[in-house]
Parts: C-alpha cells; structure tokens; sequence
C-alpha cells in the first residue's frame, strides 16, 4: 500500500488522502497523524533523537515515535505498526490518552507540520529494540520529571509537538496510576 496520510477538513473529519511526502510542503494540508509515548517497565520514557535525513526537525529529541494512520488503518494498527517499522518492536498495553491534540509548527526549512495528532502511551522493553538509523539517531531512556523539566525550560531542546503535549500529558495521567 502508498504511504498515503488521511486529510481532514477544519472539523477533523477524513475527506481525503494524499501521498505522505508530498503533503508536507510550505503549504501542508490538515491531516491525521499520531504521538506515542512509550515507557519501560520502571517507568523511563523513551525519547528519540530523529535521523538527520528527516524532512522535518532533523536531529531534534522528540517522544518516542510518531507517524500516520494510513486510509482505513485503525489508529491503534497505526501506531503498532509505525513503531515496530521505526524502533524495531511492537509496544504493549497502548492507550489514547489525548484524543484531539492539535497543531500547526513550521519547521527552519519551511516545512509545516499541521495535525491532528491523538497521542498514545505504552509500553517497549528496552532490550527488544533495533531502532531504524535512517528515522532514528540515538535513544535516551528519561524519567518523567526530567522530562517535564525539559519542555519546561529548555523546550529548544524537544520538537514542538513534544514540548506542547507533555505538559498536557502529564496533567491528563492519573497520579495513582504511575506514567504509563
């Protein structure tokens, strides 16, 4: 199948696809995407560093991994199958924390990212994973205060998508259940 990315009109509602490289321009159209977050057994969350052949933030630290449900694909099918093709392992016990996170960005390039991009968590044994060096640079397993910490003070240092959803994140978890 393409690589194809659901488009959505204002009220993000699917009326239409296109071809995933081609959509992201100066000029990228509304579109379906997704974060994941994924977390070790103890607790770390994984951040990943993007390949530098990245289109769109090159080198930066991000969450753990992102991508697009293709036309017809289930968002959770999604995000199994964009992790294990990104980071080499399918993650476990993965749930929609944030439905309708949203955003616009536009990278140094030119490029814009503009998304509705439900954000998931889950869980990837750290010892399982084989990330793909053409997405993914470097890994970093991080606690959770660090990490909020990060997009606190140095958001330079994390995607825009990242620094607007952890804080987010962190207030949508229930603290008696832990991160993930």
């Amino acid at each position: 199948m393409a690589d194809r990315v659901v488009l959505l009109d204002a009220a993000g509602r699917p009326c239409g696809s296109a071809d995933r490289i081609a959509v992201h321009d100066a000029e990228t159209p509304y579109h379906l995407a997704f974060s994941s977050y994924l977390f070790d057994a103890s607790g770390r969350l994984l951040l990943t560093r993007r390949g530098l052949g990245k289109a769109t933030w090159p080198g930066v630290w991000t969450n753990s991994c992102c991508g697009h449900p293709r036309p017809g694909e289930s968002p959770v099918d999604a995000v199994r199958r964009r992790v294990g093709e990104e980071l080499g392992d399918r993650p476990s016990d993965l749930r929609l924390v944030l439905p309708s996170f949203g955003y616009r960005a536009v990278d140094a390039s030119g490029i814009v990212e503009h998304e509705l991009c439900p954000v998931w968590v889950g869980r990837i044994d750290p010892a399982r994973l084989n990330p793909d060096p053409a997405e993914v640079m470097d890994v970093a397993w991080v606690d959770w205060a660090a990490v909020l910490r990060t997009a606190s003070d140095t958001p330079q240092l994390l995607s825009p998508w990242a620094v607007l959803q952890i804080p987010l994140l962190d207030a949508a978890l229930d603290p008696g259940e832990g991160v993930a």
